[in-house]
Protein backbone atom coordinates (compact mmCIF):
# COMPACT_ATOMS: atom_id res chain seq x y z
CA UNK A 1 0.00 0.00 0.00
CA UNK A 2 1.35 3.09 -0.79
CA UNK A 3 2.26 6.41 1.32
CA UNK A 4 1.50 9.63 0.01
CA UNK A 5 3.48 13.18 1.03
CA UNK A 6 0.12 14.81 2.08
CA UNK A 7 -3.39 14.23 2.27
CA UNK A 8 -5.82 16.07 -0.07
CA UNK A 9 -8.60 17.90 0.77
CA UNK A 10 -12.02 16.25 0.67
CA UNK A 11 -14.33 17.03 -2.34
CA UNK A 12 -17.68 18.72 -1.02
CA UNK A 13 -19.62 15.78 -2.70
CA UNK A 14 -18.64 13.46 -0.55
CA UNK A 15 -20.71 12.99 2.38
CA UNK A 16 -20.92 10.74 5.59
CA UNK A 17 -24.23 9.13 6.81
CA UNK A 18 -22.50 9.44 10.54
CA UNK A 19 -19.98 12.08 11.09
CA UNK A 20 -16.29 10.97 10.76
CA UNK A 21 -14.87 11.22 14.57
CA UNK A 22 -17.14 12.89 16.42
CA UNK A 23 -15.62 13.54 19.96
CA UNK A 24 -12.43 13.24 18.53
CA UNK A 25 -9.66 14.79 20.41
CA UNK A 26 -5.83 15.68 19.77
CA UNK A 27 -3.37 12.73 21.35
CA UNK A 28 -2.10 14.29 24.92
CA UNK A 29 1.25 14.07 26.02
CA UNK A 30 2.27 11.74 28.62
CA UNK A 31 4.64 12.05 31.62
CA UNK A 32 7.84 9.71 30.68
CA UNK A 33 6.87 7.98 34.13
CA UNK A 34 3.65 7.11 33.49
CA UNK A 35 2.03 3.64 33.43
CA UNK A 36 -0.17 2.62 30.79
CA UNK A 37 -2.23 0.09 29.96
CA UNK A 38 -2.87 -1.04 26.45
CA UNK A 39 -6.38 -3.39 25.71
CA UNK A 40 -7.50 -5.00 22.38
CA UNK A 41 -10.83 -3.65 21.62
CA UNK A 42 -13.05 -5.42 18.85
CA UNK A 43 -16.96 -5.10 18.15
CA UNK A 44 -19.07 -6.10 15.27
CA UNK A 45 -18.84 -3.49 12.74
CA UNK A 46 -21.90 -1.32 12.78
CA UNK A 47 -22.78 -2.91 16.22
CA UNK A 48 -24.12 0.48 16.94
CA UNK A 49 -26.93 0.01 14.74
CA UNK A 50 -27.16 -3.52 14.12
CA UNK A 51 -25.59 -5.11 17.27
CA UNK A 52 -24.73 -8.83 16.79
CA UNK A 53 -25.80 -9.32 12.93
CA UNK A 54 -22.41 -8.90 11.48
CA UNK A 55 -20.44 -10.35 14.53
CA UNK A 56 -22.06 -13.60 12.90
CA UNK A 57 -20.68 -13.50 9.10
CA UNK A 58 -17.15 -11.99 11.80
CA UNK A 59 -17.18 -8.98 10.04
CA UNK A 60 -15.50 -6.81 12.96
CA UNK A 61 -14.01 -3.68 13.35
CA UNK A 62 -10.71 -2.91 15.27
CA UNK A 63 -9.58 -0.39 17.72
CA UNK A 64 -6.90 0.37 20.44
CA UNK A 65 -7.67 1.59 24.64
CA UNK A 66 -5.42 3.29 26.84
CA UNK A 67 -5.49 3.71 30.61
CA UNK A 68 -3.18 6.24 32.05
CA UNK A 69 -2.15 5.25 35.59
CA UNK A 70 -1.46 8.18 36.88
CA UNK A 71 -4.75 10.33 35.49
CA UNK A 72 -7.33 7.48 35.72
CA UNK A 73 -8.22 8.31 32.26
CA UNK A 74 -8.92 6.12 29.80
CA UNK A 75 -8.49 6.84 25.51
CA UNK A 76 -9.85 5.03 22.45
CA UNK A 77 -8.02 4.85 19.12
CA UNK A 78 -8.98 3.67 16.20
CA UNK A 79 -9.24 4.06 12.45
CA UNK A 80 -11.73 3.84 9.56
CA UNK A 81 -13.58 5.57 6.90
CA UNK A 82 -14.35 8.98 6.50
CA UNK A 83 -17.25 8.09 4.13
CA UNK A 84 -18.47 5.23 5.07
CA UNK A 85 -17.32 1.66 4.20
CA UNK A 86 -19.36 1.43 0.70
CA UNK A 87 -18.17 5.12 -0.30
CA UNK A 88 -14.38 3.04 0.20
CA UNK A 89 -15.15 0.17 -1.60
CA UNK A 90 -17.21 1.70 -4.62
CA UNK A 91 -16.89 4.88 -6.60
CA UNK A 92 -19.70 7.52 -7.76
CA UNK A 93 -20.81 7.86 -11.38
CA UNK A 94 -21.28 11.40 -11.06
CA UNK A 95 -23.22 13.23 -14.32
CA UNK A 96 -20.88 14.99 -16.53
CA UNK A 97 -17.85 13.13 -15.16
CA UNK A 98 -15.80 10.71 -17.03
CA UNK A 99 -14.23 9.14 -14.21
CA UNK A 100 -15.56 7.34 -11.53
CA UNK A 101 -15.55 9.69 -8.37
CA UNK A 102 -14.10 8.25 -5.30
CA UNK A 103 -15.11 9.37 -1.22
CA UNK A 104 -12.31 6.76 0.00
CA UNK A 105 -9.81 8.34 2.29
CA UNK A 106 -9.41 6.79 5.83
CA UNK A 107 -8.02 8.35 9.00
CA UNK A 108 -7.07 7.58 12.65
CA UNK A 109 -9.68 9.07 15.05
CA UNK A 110 -8.44 9.61 19.15
CA UNK A 111 -11.01 10.51 21.75
CA UNK A 112 -11.39 10.08 25.71
CA UNK A 113 -13.25 7.38 27.24
CA UNK A 114 -13.42 3.62 26.45
CA UNK A 115 -16.95 3.02 25.91
CA UNK A 116 -17.16 -1.27 27.69
CA UNK A 117 -20.36 -2.16 27.22
CA UNK A 118 -19.70 -1.40 23.51
CA UNK A 119 -16.63 -3.44 23.05
CA UNK A 120 -17.57 -5.94 25.74
CA UNK A 121 -21.51 -6.91 24.97
CA UNK A 122 -20.35 -8.75 21.15
CA UNK A 123 -16.66 -8.07 21.08
CA UNK A 124 -13.27 -8.29 22.95
CA UNK A 125 -12.05 -5.49 25.59
CA UNK A 126 -8.60 -7.35 26.99
CA UNK A 127 -5.46 -6.07 28.44
CA UNK A 128 -2.70 -6.42 26.21
CA UNK A 129 0.33 -5.03 27.07
CA UNK A 130 1.51 -2.28 29.58
CA UNK A 131 4.08 0.52 28.12
CA UNK A 132 5.41 3.82 29.53
CA UNK A 133 4.99 7.34 29.47
CA UNK A 134 7.95 7.84 26.87
CA UNK A 135 6.44 5.14 24.84
CA UNK A 136 3.36 6.05 24.08
CA UNK A 137 4.66 9.40 23.40
CA UNK A 138 6.32 7.92 20.35
CA UNK A 139 3.75 5.67 19.40
CA UNK A 140 1.97 9.23 19.14
CA UNK A 141 4.34 10.89 16.92
CA UNK A 142 3.88 7.82 15.27
CA UNK A 143 0.67 7.61 14.31
CA UNK A 144 0.54 11.11 13.22
CA UNK A 145 3.28 10.13 10.29
CA UNK A 146 0.98 7.02 9.67
CA UNK A 147 -2.28 8.91 9.10
CA UNK A 148 -0.52 11.88 7.15
CA UNK A 149 0.76 9.22 4.85
CA UNK A 150 -1.81 6.54 4.18
CA UNK A 151 -4.74 8.06 3.34
CA UNK A 152 -7.03 5.41 1.52
CA UNK A 153 -9.12 2.87 2.44
CA UNK A 154 -9.05 -0.50 1.11
CA UNK A 155 -12.07 -3.00 1.20
CA UNK A 156 -10.30 -5.83 -0.46
CA UNK A 157 -7.71 -8.11 -0.05
CA UNK A 158 -7.01 -9.73 -3.40
CA UNK A 159 -4.93 -13.44 -3.58
CA UNK A 160 -4.34 -16.41 -5.95
CA UNK A 161 -5.94 -18.56 -3.93
CA UNK A 162 -7.34 -20.00 -0.77
CA UNK A 163 -4.80 -21.32 0.28
CA UNK A 164 -2.70 -19.77 3.00
CA UNK A 165 0.82 -19.69 1.76
CA UNK A 166 -0.65 -18.33 -2.10
CA UNK A 167 -0.01 -14.97 -3.55
CA UNK A 168 -1.34 -11.75 -2.25
CA UNK A 169 -1.44 -9.60 -5.06
CA UNK A 170 -3.11 -6.63 -3.02
CA UNK A 171 -3.34 -6.31 0.76
CA UNK A 172 -5.88 -4.58 2.37
CA UNK A 173 -5.96 -0.75 4.12
CA UNK A 174 -8.45 -1.09 7.04
CA UNK A 175 -9.23 -0.76 10.47
CA UNK A 176 -7.07 -3.95 11.51
CA UNK A 177 -4.39 -3.25 9.64
CA UNK A 178 -4.05 -0.14 11.84
CA UNK A 179 -4.62 -1.64 14.98
CA UNK A 180 -1.72 -4.40 13.39
CA UNK A 181 0.41 -1.43 12.71
CA UNK A 182 0.15 0.36 15.88
CA UNK A 183 1.12 -3.35 18.00
CA UNK A 184 3.98 -3.16 15.61
CA UNK A 185 5.31 0.03 16.75
CA UNK A 186 4.79 -0.81 20.35
CA UNK A 187 6.68 -3.58 20.44
CA UNK A 188 9.30 -2.54 18.32
CA UNK A 189 9.20 0.45 21.01
CA UNK A 190 9.59 -2.37 23.56
CA UNK A 191 6.37 -3.39 24.39
CA UNK A 192 5.81 -7.18 25.76
CA UNK A 193 2.80 -8.36 24.32
CA UNK A 194 0.61 -11.15 26.56
CA UNK A 195 0.60 -14.44 24.75
CA UNK A 196 -3.52 -14.54 23.83
CA UNK A 197 -5.29 -15.62 20.20
CA UNK A 198 -5.88 -12.37 18.25
CA UNK A 199 -8.11 -12.81 15.14
CA UNK A 200 -9.05 -10.00 12.77
CA UNK A 201 -11.33 -10.01 9.76
CA UNK A 202 -10.43 -9.91 6.10
CA UNK A 203 -12.89 -9.62 2.68
CA UNK A 204 -10.44 -11.55 0.34
CA UNK A 205 -11.12 -11.49 -3.74
CA UNK A 206 -9.53 -14.71 -5.55
CA UNK A 207 -8.11 -13.95 -8.81
CA UNK A 208 -5.78 -14.86 -11.36
CA UNK A 209 -2.55 -12.52 -11.74
CA UNK A 210 -4.09 -8.65 -12.16
CA UNK A 211 -3.32 -6.53 -15.34
CA UNK A 212 -2.54 -2.61 -14.50
CA UNK A 213 -4.66 -1.11 -16.83
CA UNK A 214 -3.41 2.71 -16.10
CA UNK A 215 -4.77 5.25 -14.00
CA UNK A 216 -7.97 8.28 -13.99
CA UNK A 217 -5.31 10.18 -16.63
CA UNK A 218 -4.55 7.55 -18.85
CA UNK A 219 -8.15 5.76 -19.11
CA UNK A 220 -10.22 8.45 -18.82
CA UNK A 221 -8.31 11.47 -20.01
CA UNK A 222 -8.14 13.12 -23.45
CA UNK A 223 -6.47 10.81 -24.71
CA UNK A 224 -7.77 7.91 -22.64
CA UNK A 225 -8.81 4.87 -24.17
CA UNK A 226 -12.66 5.16 -25.18
CA UNK A 227 -13.54 1.28 -24.52
CA UNK A 228 -11.54 0.93 -21.20
CA UNK A 229 -13.38 3.24 -19.74
CA UNK A 230 -17.02 2.61 -20.57
CA UNK A 231 -16.20 -0.64 -19.26
CA UNK A 232 -14.95 0.57 -16.09
CA UNK A 233 -18.18 2.94 -15.82
CA UNK A 234 -20.32 0.12 -16.49
CA UNK A 235 -19.08 -2.55 -14.24
CA UNK A 236 -19.42 -0.06 -11.15
CA UNK A 237 -22.84 0.93 -12.07
CA UNK A 238 -24.44 -2.21 -10.38
CA UNK A 239 -22.80 -1.77 -7.30
CA UNK A 240 -24.90 2.22 -6.83
CA UNK A 241 -27.11 2.57 -3.77
CA UNK A 242 -30.70 1.32 -4.42
CA UNK A 243 -33.93 3.01 -3.56
CA UNK A 244 -36.24 -0.24 -4.64
CA UNK A 245 -35.77 -3.98 -3.49
CA UNK A 246 -36.06 -4.67 -7.41
CA UNK A 247 -33.96 -2.18 -8.44
CA UNK A 248 -30.93 -4.09 -6.22
CA UNK A 249 -31.92 -7.82 -7.39
CA UNK A 250 -31.56 -6.56 -11.33
CA UNK A 251 -28.43 -5.37 -10.40
CA UNK A 252 -27.07 -8.71 -8.12
CA UNK A 253 -27.58 -10.41 -11.10
CA UNK A 254 -25.41 -8.07 -13.41
CA UNK A 255 -22.87 -8.25 -10.19
CA UNK A 256 -23.07 -12.37 -10.58
CA UNK A 257 -23.04 -12.35 -14.61
CA UNK A 258 -19.92 -10.05 -14.08
CA UNK A 259 -17.77 -11.28 -11.56
CA UNK A 260 -18.75 -15.11 -11.36
CA UNK A 261 -19.78 -15.89 -14.41
CA UNK A 262 -17.52 -13.78 -17.26
CA UNK A 263 -14.68 -13.83 -13.79
CA UNK A 264 -13.93 -9.79 -14.11
CA UNK A 265 -13.55 -7.66 -11.56
CA UNK A 266 -12.01 -3.51 -11.86
CA UNK A 267 -10.16 -2.94 -8.80
CA UNK A 268 -9.59 0.74 -7.86
CA UNK A 269 -5.46 0.76 -5.75
CA UNK A 270 -3.15 3.18 -5.31
CA UNK A 271 -5.27 5.67 -7.54
CA UNK A 272 -4.77 2.99 -10.33
CA UNK A 273 -7.02 0.52 -11.71
CA UNK A 274 -6.33 -3.41 -12.44
CA UNK A 275 -8.15 -6.07 -14.26
CA UNK A 276 -8.89 -9.13 -11.65
CA UNK A 277 -9.21 -12.68 -13.63
CA UNK A 278 -11.43 -14.00 -10.88
CA UNK A 279 -11.90 -17.24 -10.02
CA UNK A 280 -13.51 -19.82 -7.54
CA UNK A 281 -14.50 -19.25 -5.17
CA UNK A 282 -14.25 -15.80 -5.83
CA UNK A 283 -14.86 -14.01 -2.22
CA UNK A 284 -14.32 -15.09 0.98
CA UNK A 285 -14.63 -13.81 4.62
CA UNK A 286 -11.98 -14.42 6.98
CA UNK A 287 -11.66 -14.84 10.57
CA UNK A 288 -8.09 -15.62 10.67
CA UNK A 289 -5.29 -15.56 13.65
CA UNK A 290 -2.82 -12.72 13.68
CA UNK A 291 -0.45 -13.15 16.79
CA UNK A 292 0.50 -10.29 18.65
CA UNK A 293 3.92 -9.00 17.85
CA UNK A 294 7.70 -9.31 19.20
CA UNK A 295 9.62 -6.58 19.69
CA UNK A 296 13.09 -5.68 18.26
CA UNK A 297 14.14 -3.61 21.20
CA UNK A 298 14.79 -3.57 24.70
CA UNK A 299 11.91 -2.41 26.97
CA UNK A 300 11.77 1.13 28.31
CA UNK A 301 11.78 -0.13 31.99
CA UNK A 302 8.20 -0.94 32.49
Amino acid sequence: HRRFDYRPKTDPYCQARYTFCPTGSAIPVMKEEDVIEVYRLQAPVWEFKYGDLLGHLKIMHDAVGFKSSLTGKNYTMEWYELFQLGNCTFPHLRPGMDAPFWCNQGAACFYEGIDDAHWKENGTLVLVTTISGTMFNEMAKWVKYDNETGIYYETWTVQASPDKQSTVWFDSYECSKFILRTYQKLADLGAVFKKIQTNYTSIILFSGEPIYLGNETSIFGPLGNRTLAAAIRDFYYPFKPHRTVGEFFVDLLKIIDRVILNHQFYLFYNVEYWFLPMKFPYLKIVYEEVPLPIGSKTSFGV
